[in-house]
């Protein structure tokens, strides 16, 4: 006689809330998967005073910079582009100048760059920045999902700073660096190499790796390999100047309670936003 064998019980069904994950975790990776296959590019719809990518050639100590930015503001919407061609001297620098620009309720959040100042009282700032789109705003989340290009705007310190200080309305702190002028040097020629790299070669700004505070990091560690400790306080930029103040290369004998006031530039800037002397006025109380 055949004996067989009885089909096992079915199981219970497969909870609702389980399936909701595998569903949840395969949109993630799907996503995910789709992120990776974007492609970095400087071909696109770029907004307005992000159009044109500043790019250097240097000869010997002549450096000349194409695409130096210096935009005339009525508003953080109204403006006028504007780009210069602009010739510097190596051995004519004679500055550096670290710029913090909170833009958060709570301290975290901040925009940093650099200003290098020259004989004669010239100055040209460096600023590390996503390249937006037409109509595309910043989002820290979006920042971390390949959604951004990667530019360096180098331009006029009435456009760099006065956009922040003037027409954002953000708080903004202007640094001396203590630093040598070799080192001067080399940083301006990193920064420059660096853009021009990124003409050549885009690559995407990530919130956590590839940000305006960390491609500072980058060039102070190529002129000063192990200068800068890994910090919180360089993933969180508004503290930055803390770091710098500690480590020494904020030129300042001001106490670490009195330093960050007294390098508040915003009713300066204000002040002087039409003064041809615009540069020499929001220094007049660095010390």
């Amino acid at each position: 006689m055949n004996s067989t064998t009885p089909n096992p019980m079915p199981g219970p069904p497969e909870p609702r809330r389980s399936l909701l994950l595998r569903a949840g975790i395969g949109l993630v990776a799907a996503w995910l998967a789709l992120v990776a296959a974007f492609r970095p590019s400087n071909e696109r719809e770029w907004a307005a005073d992000q159009a044109k990518l500043a790019t250097a050639t240097i000869d010997g100590e002549s450096v000349r910079i194409h695409n130096v930015r210096n935009a005339f503001y009525r508003s953080t919407s109204d403006f006028d582009a504007r780009w210069e061609e602009r010739e510097y001297r190596l051995d004519r620098i004679e500055s550096v100048w670290f710029i913090v620009e909170p833009f958060a309720d709570w301290r975290g959040p901040a925009h940093t760059f650099l200003s290098f100042g020259f004989a004669g009282g010239e100055y040209v700032a460096i600023s590390v920045e996503i390249r937006k789109e037409r109509g595309e705003s910043f989002s820290p989340w979006l920042g971390l999902l390949r959604q951004y290009e990667l530019m360096y705007v180098i331009g006029d310190e009435r456009d760099l700073i006065g956009l922040r200080a003037n027409h954002r309305r953000d708080q903004v702190f202007l640094y001396p660096v203590r630093t040598t002028p070799a080192k001067m040097r080399a940083l301006f020629v990193s920064m420059l190499e660096r853009a021009n790299a990124l003409a050549a070669a885009p690559e995407f700004y990530n919130t956590l790796s590839n940000t305006c505070t960390s491609n500072i990091v980058d060039h102070i560690d190529l002129i000063a390999p192990g200068r800068l400790p890994f910090s919180f306080k360089t993933l969180l930029p508004a503290y930055s100047d803390d770091l710098a103040y500690d480590l020494g290369l904020i030129a300042t004998d001001l106490p670490r309670d009195r330093y960050r006031a007294a390098h508040r530039i915003n009713d300066l800037a204000l002040r002087h936003a039409s003064d041809p002397a615009f540069a020499a006025a929001i220094r007049s109380r660095a010390r």
